[in-house]
Formats: structure tokens, sequence, C-alpha cells
């Protein structure tokens, strides 16, 4: 009994850093996808260009320079492993596939959280993915290097959307998708473990 109960407290407080971790990491990329924008026409000394610059620092290193750089790379690699964890998990079976692909705003709010978090993991599948692999390469880049320089080059402007003003909003809209993925992902374990007491949602 001791045992469940610890593990049950270290399951919560993983998923809590986690989470935490991921909505830090969404918000600041979002805000900085803007970043030359908001660059180029600031004061290198000014407070605007300093407070852009301490959230690069912070996406890219975590403020802890080299090390922080290796432990970004790992909640990167994470996150890739949780797009694909999450897909094989996603498949209800073909009796409700077509389910998981809307929202039901008429349900109760556990069954809202639950279609929410499925179908924003569902439709953005592709641009989270991209981002971890990509979160990956900035961190550890020589793993890539046999890649060549112009995928590379790709797969850097793919991070932050570096095509045009177009890509570069949008990018920064579902740039919060990955917080609102774990915000709902840690609503969802609370309830299930804390309310439900372990009992999946019925279909």
């Amino acid at each position: 009994m001791l045992l469940h109960r610890a593990l049950f407290q270290l399951h919560l407080w993983v998923g809590m850093v986690a989470s935490i971790y991921l909505l830090c990491m969404s918000v600041s990329g979002s805000i900085i996808v803007f970043r030359n924008e908001l660059e180029v026409s600031a004061d290198p000394h000014s407070r605007l260009f300093r407070a852009v610059e301490w959230l690069v620092d912070f996406h890219a290193n975590l403020l802890h320079g080299d090390a922080g750089r290796r432990l970004n790379g790992i909640g990167a690699t994470c996150l890739t492993l949780l797009c694909l964890t999450g897909a094989v998990i996603w498949w209800p079976g073909v009796a409700h596939w077509r389910r998981s692909l809307t929202v039901n705003w008429r349900s109760s709010l556990a069954r809202i959280n639950w279609d929410l978090h499925n179908v924003l993991g569902f439709w953005c599948f592709l641009f989270v993915m991209v981002w971890g692999i990509s979160g990956t390469y900035f961190s550890f880049p020589q793993l890539f290097n046999s890649l060549g320089d112009q995928i590379l080059t790709w797969l850097s402007n793919l991070h932050f959307g570096r095509f045009n003003v177009l890509t570069e909003a949008l990018w920064a809209l579902l740039g919060l998708v990955p917080a609102v993925l774990a915000f709902t992902g840690m609503f969802m374990c609370c309830h299930r473990l804390l309310v439900r007491k372990g009992a999946p949602l019925p279909k």
C-alpha cells in the first residue's frame, strides 16, 4: 500500500513537471517566432531587446548554457516519444475512430477535456512531431550531421515557421497547442486517478 502510494505521488509529480515544461516551451516558442520582427527596430540596450534575448535563451538553453540545452534536448526527445505513443493510444477502434476527430461540447467537463486532447493531438500531430524532432536537432546537432545542410536548414525553418509572415503567425498560434495538450493531459491523469480511481471514461 505504501509503495503504491509512493508510486502514485511520483507519477503525479513527474506528470506535473512535464506539463509545466511543455507549457513554458510552448508559450516562449510562440513568442520568439517573431524574434526577428521584434528585434529589427529595437535598440540592443532596450528592455524589449533584452527581454526577447532572455526568452530565446530560456527556450533554447533553459538559462543554463550547455547543460540546459542538453536537458532541453531530452525534453524534446520525450515530446517526440509522447507523439508516437500518443498516436498509438489515440486509436479508439474501428467503431469509434470518427468520434475521436471532433469535440462534443455538450458532454461532461471530463469528456470535453478528453475529446479536446484527442482532437488536438490528431490534427496537430505533424506540427508537434516536427517541433520535437527539430528541438532534438538544436540540442544534439551531431546526431543529424549526415542529413546535409539543406535538410538541416529546412528543419530549422520548420521549427519556427520562418517562411513568410503568414506561416509565422500560424506557427505562433499552433505553438500553443502543446501547452493545451499538457494541461488537458494532466487533467485527464488527475481525474482518472483521483476521481475515477483508474476507471476509463465510457465510450
